[in-house]
């Protein structure tokens, strides 16, 4: 009798939902990108558009990062995996602090438009995003989507 295999040692195979999820959500993020933009020009002028972009920008690469380390170390062991989403979270985290704090000073960035479209887009992508995930097992990603008639 062979004994089972442990949960921490065993790779999934198959497809990444969390590729799929992050490619609708940096394509939701793209159709809300000037929007965001519009408002934080409104409020902060020209330096609240290059802020916004910029900030976008951070949040979306951000989001496809995370799903990379998450579908490239699945394929390794759920253990690995686990650990890279832990310290793959405090890395990303540091790696927009110091974006941040390497463009605090530039004359184009206003610091409010930067805080507020980094925190806006993170959070309200994520909230549009649930709307069209399918969170159960059959179908773990995104919902199908319904046939055209």
């Amino acid at each position: 009798m062979t004994a089972p295999a442990s949960p921490f040692l065993t790779a999934l195979d198959g497809p990444a939902p969390e590729v799929s999820i992050t490619k609708d959500l940096i394509r939701r993020g793209l159709i809300a990108t000037p929007i965001l933009v519009a408002i934080c020009g409104s409020i902060w002028g020209l330096n609240g558009v290059y802020s916004a972009l910029f900030a976008i920008a951070l949040v979306l690469l951000n989001f496809a990062l995370s799903a990379a380390i998450v579908a490239t170390t699945a394929r390794i062991s759920l253990g690995i995996m686990m650990g890279a989403v832990l310290f793959g979270y405090l890395i990303r985290l540091g790696l927009i602090l110091v974006a941040v704090l390497l463009v605090k000073d530039a004359s184009w960035i206003s610091r409010p438009a930067l805080g507020t479209a980094i925190i806006v887009t993170h959070l309200g992508l994520l909230a549009w995003e649930l709307k069209y995930l399918a969170i159960s097992l059959a179908h773990p990603g995104l919902k199908p989507s319904r046939p055209t008639r």
